[in-house]
C-alpha cells in the first residue's frame, strides 16, 4: 500500500532528513552500503519509512554513492511517498551532508529530524519521542545509548550538574573520555533556523578534516539548550559491515515473527523462520521450521506451511497444507489445495480450489481447474488445465519448438495416462482419455480414447538365443 505521512496535529509541520551517501567500504562490497538488504527491502528503506510514519512531510534523503539507484529502489517502494533527493557529490562529513538538503527544504519553518540511512531498526515510537522531547521549539533534541564497547563511537560529554555539553568523536577524545559509554546514537531533532544558522559555524577542525554534524551538540548547550534522550541499542546501532547487516536482518526478522504470533499464526521455531517486510499470513496457520516467504506473499487462515518451503510473491488461499521442500514464484493457490513435497510452481501459475500437486511436479504459465490433480513427476508448461482431470504420473507438455511456446489446453474431466507427452499446440476434449505412454502431436476430440504409442511386438525365445549366443562367444 502507498506509504502516507501521518499528519502531527498542533504542532510545526515536521520534515526529516535520511543521510544515504555513504560507500561502506566495511562491507566489502561494490554495492552502496545503504542498498544492502534486510528482509527483502534495501536497508534505507526503513528509516525513510519510519520518518514518514513518525509524520514527516517531505522526507529528504542525501544521496552520493550509486546515488540513481538509491533513490530508484526508494521511489519504486515507496512511490507515492513525499520524498524528495538531495546530492551529496564529495563526502566531507554528516554536516556536510546534512547543508546539501537545505535546497530541498526551502520554505520549511518548522523542525527537522535527521537520521542515517544505515539504522534499519529504529522504530515510529523511538522516533516521537525524540521529537517531543524538545523543551521549547528552538532547543535540539539527540538521541544516545549506553554501550559495553563504544568503540568507534562519539561519545556524549555532560557539563556537571547540567545536561549534555557535547559529543567528542572517538579519535578527538582524550583516555578520560573514551571511557564513557553513553554514545551518539545519530539521531537529531532541531528547529530548521537553528539548524541552518548552527551548521554555517560548523569547521573541520578536527582529526578526521570533516564537518561534524555531532557539533551541533555543544552549539546548541551554548544557546537554545540540547536534551538527550537515550534510546534502545538493539535499534539504534548503525549496519557497519557484514556482521551487523545479519544481526539486523535476525531482529528485523523476529520483529516479523512476534507480530504474526500476536495475530494467531503459529510459528512452530521462530528461530528458523524467514520472512520479508509486508508478508501477511492469516491466524490459525502453521508454519513449520526452515520457511521462507519472500516479497509480496500473501497466506490465508488454517494453513500448514511445510519444512523448507519457499514462497515468493505468491498468494495462497484458505485450508492449503503446503508440504515440506516446495519453491513458489508468483503463483496463485486458491482454497483447500494440497501441494508437495517438492513441488514447484514458477511463474503464472495458478490452482483452483481443491488442486492437488503431488511430488516433483513443475507448472510454468499453467492454470488448474476446481479438484484436478497432477500427483508425480510432471511438467506442465503454458497450458489450461480445466477441472476434475487427472494427470498421470511422468507427464510432460512440451511447449517449446526452440523458437516459440505453444500451448496445451486440457478439457473438464479429461484423464491423461501416465508418462504421455503432450506436444503443443494441442487441446484434449472434455471427458477424454490419453492411454498411457503416449505421444500426442494432433488434438483430441471430446469423449475420445487416444493412444499414440507404436505397436508391440514380442518376438519369442529372444532371451534364451542370446543367452545361448554369449556362453558360446558368438555374440561377440
Amino acid at each position: 500500500m502507498p506509504t502516507k505521512s501521518k499528519k502531527r496535529k498542533g504542532s510545526a509541520p515536521l520534515a526529516a532528513i535520511v543521510l544515504a551517501a555513504g560507500k561502506g567500504t566495511r562491507m566489502k562490497t561494490r554495492r552502496a552500503k545503504v542498498l544492502h538488504r534486510v528482509c527483502g527491502r534495501p536497508m534505507v528503506y526503513f528509516p525513510v519509512k519510519r520518518a514518514l510514519e513518525a509524520g514527516a512531510d517531505p522526507v529528504v534523503v542525501v544521496v552520493g554513492h550509486q546515488a540513481d539507484e538509491v533513490e530508484a529502489e526508494l521511489r519504486a517502494a515507496l512511490p507515492d511517498a513525499p520524498l524528495r533527493f538531495a546530492r551529496q557529490e564529495r563526502q566531507l562529513g554528516t554536516a556536510h551532508a546534512v547543508l546539501a538538503a537545505k535546497g530541498c527544504l526551502r520554505g520549511h519553518t518548522g523542525p527537522v529530524m535527521i537520521l542515517s540511512g544505515d539504522t534499519p531498526l529504529l522504530t515510529t515510537h523511538t522516533l516521537a519521542s525524540v521529537v517531543d522531547a524538545r523543551t521549547s521549539p528552538q532547543s535540539l533534541a539527540f538521541a544516545t545509548m549506553d554501550l559495553e564497547n563504544p568503540e568507534g563511537y562519539g561519545r556524549v560529554v555532560h557539563a556537571p550538574g547540567k545536561g549534555p555539553a557535547l559529543i567528542v568523536e572517538e579519535k578527538d577524545a582524550t583516555p578520560e573520555e573514551r571511557q564513557i559509554r553513553e554514545v551518539n546514537a545519530g539521531l537529531y531533532v532541531a528547529d530548521s533556523g537553528f539548524l541552518w544558522s548552527t551548521l554555517a559555524r560548523v569547521d573541520a577542525k578536527n582529526a578526521q578534516r570533516e564537518f561534524y554534524l555531532t557539533d551541533l551538540v555543544a552549539l546548541a548547550a551554548d544557546g537554545p539548550g540540547a536534551v538527550a534522550v537515550r534510546v534502545s541499542p538493539v535499534e539504534a546501532q548503525g549496519v557497519n559491515d557484514q556482521e551487523d547487516l545479519s544481526l539486523a536482518v535476525r531482529a528485523m526478522t523476529r520483529r516479523i515473527a512476534a507480530s504474526l504470533m500476536e495475530s494467531g499464526v503459529t510459528l512452530e521455531d521462530p528461530e528458523r523462520f524467514d520472512a520479508d517486510e509486508g508478508v501477511v499470513v492469516g491466524p490459525d496457520t502453521i508454519i513449520e521450521p526452515c520457511v521462507r516467504l519472500r516479497g509480496a506473499t500473501r497466506i490465508g487462515s488454517g494453513c500448514v506451511i511445510g519444512q523448507g518451503a519457499i514462497l515468493s510473491d505468491t498468494t495462497v488461499g484458505d485450508g492449503v497444507e503446503i508440504l515440506p521442500y516446495c519453491h513458489f514464484d508468483r503463483a496463485r493457490i486458491g482454497d483447500r489445495c494440497r501441494v508437495g513435497p517438492f513441488s514447484r510452481l514458477r511463474p503464472e501459475a495458478s490452482l483452483a480450489e481443491e488442486v492437488h500437486v503431488g511430488n516433483f511436479v513443475e507448472l510454468k504459465k499453467t492454470s488448474m481447474g476446481k479438484r484436478s490433480k497432477a500427483g508425480h513427476l510432471t511438467y506442465l508448461g503454458d497450458a489450461t488445465v480445466g477441472a476434475d482431470v487427472n494427470v498421470g504420473c511422468g507427464t510432460i507438455t512440451c511447449n517449446y519448438d526452440g523458437e516459440r511456446k505453444h500451448p496445451t489446453v486440457i478439457g473438464d474431466g479429461v484423464f491423461v495416462g501416465s508418462d504421455s507427452i503432450l506436444v503443443a499446440p494441442i487441446s484434449i476434449g472434455k471427458g477424454a482419455y490419453v492411454a498411457a505412454g503416449s505421444t500426442l502431436t494432433e488434438s483430441v476430440p471430446a469423449g475420445a480414447l487416444a493412444l499414440g504409442r507404436s505397436r508391440q511386438v514380442n518376438k519369442a525365445g529372444w532371451a534364451r538365443k542370446r543367452a545361448s549366443s554369449k556362453i558360446s562367444g558368438k555374440g561377440h
